[in-house]
C-alpha cells in the first residue's frame, strides 16, 4: 500500500481538528461544575456533544489524508492541548512532569511524521 505523504497544510489542518476534539473536554469540565440536570450543566453537556459531533465528521474527513497510524500518533498532541485549556481556562498548574511529558509525546509524534527522512 502506497505510504500519503504529509504536508505541513495538512498536519495544521489536522491539529485544528484535534484542537477541537480537545475542547469536548473543556465542556464536560464546565458540565462538572454545575449540578446535573441545572440549565448550565445540560448547556454545557449540549456543547460537549455538538463538540464531538463535528469532530467526528471532520475526523472521518483527515483521516482520508494521512494513513490511520500517522492520524493516530498525532492524536496524542490532544495532551498538549488539553494542558494549554487547562491553564487558559481553568487556572490549573503545570508542574515539570506536565512539562517532560508533553516534550515526550510531541518527540514521538515528530518522529512518527517524519517518516524517516
Amino acid at each position: 500500500m502506497e505510504k500519503k505523504r504529509i504536508s505541513l497544510k495538512n498536519i495544521l489542518i489536522l491539529q485544528l481538528v484535534i484542537v477541537i476534539y480537545t475542547l469536548s473536554g473543556v465542556a464536560a469540565k464546565g458540565a462538572a461544575g454545575y449540578e446535573t440536570l441545572s440549565w448550565q450543566f445540560i448547556l454545557f453537556y449540549g456543547m460537549e456533544i455538538a463538540i464531538l459531533g463535528v469532530y467526528a465528521i471532520l475526523w472521518q474527513q483527515i483521516i482520508k489524508r494521512f494513513d490511520l497510524s500517522v492520524a493516530y500518533a498525532n492524536r496524542s498532541m490532544a495532551i498538549l492541548w488539553s494542558l494549554v485549556w487547562a491553564v487558559i481556562f481553568f487556572h490549573e498548574r503545570v508542574t515539570i512532569n506536565n512539562v517532560l511529558g508533553v516534550l515526550i509525546v510531541l518527540a514521538g509524534t515528530i518522529l512518527v511524521n517524519t517518516d524517516g527522512k
